[in-house]
This record gives structure tokens, C-alpha cells and sequence, in this order.
């Protein structure tokens, strides 16, 4: 027997209330069709319509212009004079409409100040419609606008804010085109709450007369069968706004611009541009102090490369960092230097940075072609060049969601190097997709560094990544930055146990000094440089995995231990070492001894590949000079 799902009761339930909605309308249908009185000849009935529709749509133009932009406004400040107009925008929704046409008499009556200035014509004018149609519509559309604009990815506006376009500019063609769907719905809620109001109007505006008033007049002075010419004509309009707003003007308008930009050659077409031979990666310093509620990033560096790393945990403030240098914290986080520019005084949009941000680079209106001219300052014939580099010819008609991951990443690539940046920014670009998509990416990253010597900045918590792409590593955390300096100083000898940890260092554990230049352990002690700790010091002690030997012979100051577990990593080899109770060791290595779980090893740790820090965490001093390199004051 075939089993068939049978409807549940949410169906049921919307059910009731699509059948609530649409018995009236039937209804309504089927006495229009067998009424021989309709009183479409009714004197005055399409006048009332043509106030009604004329008034609604001078409504509707008059919040759209005044109520979008505050909508906007709204959904970016969090302040409390932002909190009392978003409230005040929503309590005409709360009042009755008869209430709110007398709130309106006392502000725009005859005899007000603002009535008096214009004559009183204020009021039974059209202009008194308009007036209380505004009234009660605007909220509708200013409440969804507003929901629309919180929902578009501030990462998007930050984008474009580095591309090179101001505020403006970000909103007209970034936060209007992100938000368009709920922007028309809102217009139509509120053109249909315009066009149906009567309470408001009554009061304000009696004459002329609108639909709604002419049609509760004509019930009150003939009866039911008078009301429905006006009641047909109020459905029609509504059919006619409902088609209009599923209208997309401006997907026609953006594929008209598409074939021009085609046939003009966009960048699609015509010879690549010859990039300038490499110059050294401008180095960068910055000195950041900026608060974000009850975080404070506080870290300076005066990198000696073009190429840096900042390496850290979620919430350790690298993206902070990131948007401290591109400059959306504003002016006030601090100075940013690139080579000898500042850019510390620069809005965002004059500070000529590229950003690549993490998944959220691309504009979802906008196709590949024109995401990568989209900048300011962007060269097509450079934005050829790059997509052809980067493998991406012939998907310059794709929008964003017809793109892989991988090509995402390459079409922000191209978008942010079209402008010529003096800096690159990545906050971590590529953690979101699949390991061999992001091993690919990552080799062309760095490629794309050594053939253009492009001055970077990358965010990560992937010490292998930032290992990868950087020569200079900061590891942050909690605002500050722990340890600076090259990528193999900062991971051979990391300045604390922390740091370690953050680097990818395994094999942290503690001990104890037994003598100068030997450490002992649970069961053994093994050679080491203590430096200048005292016998009996509590230190902790790592060292990484690939550091770990194993010996065929026992000799002095060697560990023996038992295999706890062995992974095939395909091009290495894990093995977990247990050398005392509560103490293993993770040994990696390319071409492993012939052991298997449960077999006994002795290991042995090569006192220059062991990193020690005292039981406070400070490093363990093992010559005299001068003290790691760290970047927080």
C-alpha cells in the first residue's frame, strides 16, 4: 500500500482564515453580477475615485522621499533619540483614524498657526486629504523600510565604503537595491491604506469628497445596492497596485545597461591592461584605540613588512582591527600608515584600501561585470586583466548566486585589485568554504602577492593560513596584542603558553626545574635551557609535533612511553604518545617507525626545539639581549 502524507493542521489553520479573506469577496462577486442597481451612474462617484487615487499617490510619492531615508537612518543608529522617533514614527498605527484626524486639526485646522498661513485651505481641500492619508500610511511604509534596510549585510555597505563610494552613494546604489523587496512591499501597504482611509479624512478633509466617504454616504442616504460601483472600483484599484508593484523596472533598467555595457566592451571585451612591474609591499604601522561598548582594542605595530597576520580567537577583535585600518570606525580609532601615506584623517571611501570581506563581498543586485567596475576608482582594462589571471572569463552575465564559492571569492578579488589598492584587507576570505577550494584560493592569494607586490593585511584564526600568506604575524587577544614579529619567530618561540596555543603549538605541559639545563618530568628528566630559572622553578613547556623523534636506542635524558593512537593523515603520520599518567605527546612525522597501538617507543625531545615560560607566563631568558619584540604598549 502507498503511504501518503497526510495534511497537517498548519494548512487547516491557514486555510480558515484564506477562506475568512475570500467568502466575502465571492460574495460580493455574485450580488454584483445579479444586481440590475449597481449606481456606477451615481453623480460624483469617479471624481471621489480620482481624489482617492490622486491623493494616495501624492501620499505615497511624499513618504517614499521623506520616510525611506529615515527608515535608513533608523535601522543604522542605535541612540536613543533614534529609539524615540522609531516609536513615535509607530504610534499613528496604534491610534484609531477618527484620532488622528483630530491630532491634524490641531496642527494644520484653520485656525492654527500653520492653517492660518495658508489660509485655511488646509482643511476640505485635496490638500487635506493628502495630509491625512500621510498621516495614517507613512508608518507602513517607514515600519517595513526599516525592517528591509536591518536585514541588508552592514559587511555590504562597508565594502562599498572602501570601493571608494560615500554615503550617498552607498545608499542609492548598495542599501536601496538590497532592501528593494521589502521597500515595494511597504509602498503597497501603504498606497492601499492611503487610498482606503476614511476615518482621518472625515475629519480633516470632508469635501472633496474620497471614495471611502462617498461610499459610506451613498450607504447612508440609499442603501447597500448603491455601494457597489464604488466598492468594484476600490477592488480594481487594488488588482492595479497589486500588479504594479510585482512590476521590476529596474531589472529591466540594469539589463539594458548590461547590453550597452556589452557592446561598449565593458569588461568583456578589448586588450587587457599590461600590469607595472612589482614594487616591494608598502610596510604598515598603526597605532589603534578604539572602544565598542565595553570592548577596547588597544594594539600598535610598525610592521617591517607588506604582508601581516593578525592571528587570533573569535572575539579577540581582528575584525575590529580591520575595521579600525580600513577606516568604518571613523577617524577617532587611532593612526593607520601605509608606507609613508596616513591614512589615520581619511574617510573610508578616500583611504583607497581593498577589503574582501568574509562572504559578504559581492552585491547580490549586481552581475560579474559590473562588481568589478563597481568601485570609484576602478579601471575596466584592469578588471580584465585580474578576472583573466584569475580564471573567471566568461561569467561576466552571472549574478552572485550562480556562482560557486571559490568564484565568489575570486570575482571580490578582482572587484577590490580593479581599484588599485595601496592596502588589501581579508577578514578571514576564505574560512567558509571546502578545504581543497580554500588550499586553492589561498596559493593563488599568495601568488597574486609576489607578482604584484600588493602590501596585505589578513585576518585569520588558521595559524597555517596566516603562515601561508604573511611574513609578519600579530597574535591578539582580548584587544591586545600578545607577541609580534615574523611568522617563524612568533611561532618557534612563542612568548607564553597562550600564545602558543594560538599559534597551533600541541604538547603544552608543565614541569620542573631539577638543574640548570634540566627539566624534569613526571617519571624522567630531559635536557633543556632554563636559562636563568632557579632548581625547583614550575615552568610550562612544548614543543611541536613535529619536533618529536623517536629513537631505536635508549640513551640519557630520552622518554619512554606507549602508542595510544595512530593516524593516517595520508601525506603524514599522528601518533599519541603516553610517556607518564596524565601525560601524552602528539608526535608528526612523514615516515613513521614500524609501531602500532600498544607498542612501546622511546622518544626523544631536542632541548632547542623545547619553548619554556616560567609558572607566571613570562618567557624563559636563555641569553642575554634584548627581549621578544611584542606590539601592545
Amino acid at each position: 500500500m502507498r503511504w501518503r502524507r497526510r495534511p497537517g493542521a498548519l494548512p487547516f489553520l491557514g486555510g480558515l482564515l484564506a477562506c475568512y479573506l475570500a467568502v466575502p469577496l465571492a460574495a460580493f462577486a455574485v450580488r454584483l453580477a445579479a444586481s440590475s442597481r449597481r449606481g456606477f451612474g451615481e453623480p460624483g462617484l469617479l471624481p471621489a475615485l480620482y481624489v482617492s487615487a490622486a491623493c494616495a499617490t501624492i501620499s505615497l510619492a511624499l513618504t517614499s522621499v521623506l520616510g525611506i531615508p529615515l527608515a535608513y537612518v533608523l535601522s543604522r543608529s542605535r541612540s536613543r533619540v533614534a529609539q524615540v522617533v522609531g516609536v513615535v514614527v509607530q504610534l499613528p498605527l496604534a491610534l484609531p483614524p477618527v484620532m488622528g484626524g483630530i491630532l491634524l486639526v490641531y496642527l494644520v485646522g484653520p485656525y492654527t498657526a500653520i492653517g492660518g498661513a495658508f489660509g485655511g485651505r488646509l482643511t476640505d481641500s485635496m490638500a487635506g486629504v493628502v495630509l491625512a492619508q500621510t498621516f495614517v500610511s507613512a508608518p507602513f511604509l517607514v515600519v517595513a523600510a526599516r525592517a528591509a534596510f536591518s536585514s541588508v549585510e552592514p559587511a555590504l555597505l562597508d565594502v562599498a565604503a572602501t570601493l571608494g563610494h560615500g554615503e550617498t552613494s552607498r545608499f542609492v546604489n548598495v542599501a536601496l537595491p538590497a532592501a528593494a523587496p521589502g521597500i515595494r512591499a511597504g509602498m503597497l501597504l501603504a498606497w492601499l491604506r492611503a487610498f482606503g482611509e476614511y476615518g482621518a479624512t472625515v475629519i480633516l478633509a470632508y469635501h472633496p469628497f474620497s471614495l471611502p466617504v462617498y461610499t459610506f454616504n451613498q450607504f447612508s442616504e440609499t442603501g447597500l445596492a448603491a455601494t457597489q460601483a464604488p466598492t468594484a472600483l476600490a477592488l480594481a484599484a487594488a488588482a492595479v497596485a497589486l500588479a504594479v508593484s510585482r512590476l521590476r523596472p529596474g531589472a529591466t533598467f540594469r539589463e539594458l545597461r548590461r547590453r550597452s555595457a556589452r557592446v561598449a566592451g565593458g569588461v568583456s571585451g578589448g586588450a587587457p591592461a599590461t600590469l607595472a612591474p612589482p614594487a616591494a609591499p608598502a610596510p604598515i604601522r598603526f597605532e589603534l584605540d578604539h572602544r565598542q561598548g565595553e570592548f577596547h582594542l588597544l594594539v600598535e605595530h610598525l610592521s617591517a613588512s607588506g604582508r601581516l597576520a593578525v592571528l587570533g580567537p573569535s572575539g579577540s577583535g581582528k575584525s575590529t582591527l580591520l575595521g579600525c585600518l580600513a577606516g568604518l570606525r571613523g577617524n577617532g580609532a587611532g593612526g593607520v600608515w601605509v608606507g609613508g601615506d596616513s591614512l589615520g584623517e581619511l574617510a573610508p571611501e578616500r583611504r583607497g584600501i581593498g577589503y574582501l570581506a568574509q562572504g559578504f563581498s559581492l552585491f547580490p543586485h549586481l552581475r560579474v561585470d559590473q562588481q568589478v567596475r563597481f568601485g570609484a576608482r576602478a579601471r575596466p582594462e584592469l578588471a580584465r586583466e585580474w578576472l583573466a589571471r584569475l580564471r573567471l572569463e566568461g561569467l561576466g552575465e552571472r549574478l552572485p548566486r550562480e556562482l560557486s564559492g571559490g568564484q565568489r571569492q575570486r570575482v571580490g578579488l578582482v572587484q577590490a585589485l580593479a581599484c588599485e589598492p595601496r592596502l588589501l584587507l581579508l577578514d578571514e576570505p576564505f574560512s567558509g568554504l571546502d578545504v581543497p577550494v580554500r588550499r586553492e584560493l589561498q596559493r593563488e592569494l599568495r601568488e597574486l602577492q609576489r607578482s604584484s607586490a600588493l602590501s596585505t593585511v589578513l585576518v585569520t584564526h588558521d595559524p597555517e593560513e596566516a603562515a601561508l600568506l604573511a611574513d609578519e604575524v600579530v597574535v591578539l587577544a582580548d584587544g591586545r596584542a600578545l607577541q609580534a614579529g615574523s611568522v617563524r619567530e612568533v611561532y618557534s618561540r612563542p612568548c607564553s603558553a597562550r600564545v602558543a596555543r594560538l599559534v597551533g603549538m600541541a604538547n603544552i605541559a608543565r614541569g620542573q626545574v631539577r638543574a640548570p639545563g634540566l627539566l624534569a618530568l613526571p617519571g624522567a628528566s630531559i635536557p633543556a635551557r632554563t636559562g636563568d630559572l632557579e632548581p625547583g622553578s614550575e615552568v610550562l613547556w612544548s614543543i611541536r609535533p613535529e619536533h618529536v623523534r623517536f629513537r631505536s636506542d635508549e640513551r640519557q635524558g630520552c622518554l619512554r612511553g606507549r602508542v595510544t593512537d595512530l593516524v593516517d593523515l595520508g601525506t603524514t603520520v599522528e601518533l599519541s604518545v603516553e610517556v607518564a599518567p596524565g601525560l601524552s605527546l602528539l608526535a608528526r612525522l612523514l615516515d613513521p617507525p614500524p609501531l602500532q597501538v600498544g607498542s612501546a617507543c622511546t622518544l626523544e625531545l631536542p632541548a632547542d626545539s623545547l619553548s619554556l615560560w616560567a609558572a607566571g607566563g613570562a618567557p624563559v631568558r636563555t641569553a642575554p639581549g634584548a627581549p621578544r619584540r611584542r606590539s601592545s604598549p
